[in-house]
């Protein structure tokens, strides 16, 4: 497989967006799943996330049910208390970070809560499981700010395009 440059990435995601929508549309998906795992580790092997964290800069994570117990647990705090500080609801119901950045990200990009942060940012972004195309619209909307998810589409192109 070629090499990909991650230099001026977001150019090139945002160029190549509608062959990745494609791509995964193509997918044959037990082929792309046994694959994922070397691509998503050869990936973060290049990229790295204390440089970028523009998902923790830019979005958030949903807090489930588990995690608001976890992290208000660590914090010492009510999870009523850690709701009201932190949290909103969304059109969907579910609870995000009231602001961005996270109120949990440094200014170094190291996570505050990084050992009990939630299930949504220690699966993202998904490049080693089936959400990455059982749920093509998010992996779109990933490759345009995250680096991991463009190297691994560019990775899959010559796999899946032949």
């Amino acid at each position: 497989m070629s090499e990909v440059k991650l230099d001026n990435w977001e150019k090139r995601s945002a160029e190549h967006e509608k062959q990745y929508k494609q791509l995964l549309q193509r997918v044959d998906k037990n082929k792309v799943l046994k694959i994922l795992p070397d691509l998503h580790d050869e990936a973060f092997s290049k990229v790295d996330c204390l440089q970028c964290a523009n998902c923790c800069k830019n979005y958030s994570p949903r807090f489930k049910g588990p995690d608001i117990k976890r992290i208000s647990k660590y914090l010492r705090m009510k999870e009523g208390e850690f709701i009201d500080t932190y949290l909103s609801q969304d059109t969907d119901g579910d609870y995000v970070v009231k602001s961005t950045p996270c109120p949990f990200l440094g200014s170094d990009n190291f996570c505050s809560i990084y050992e009990h942060r939630p299930s949504d940012c220690q699966r993202f972004p998904y490049t080693d499981e089936d959400v990455f195309f059982k749920r093509p619209l998010i992996t779109l909307k990933n490759a345009s700010f995250c680096p991991a998810v463009y190297y691994v589409l560019e990775k899959l192109k010559p796999v899946i395009l032949k």
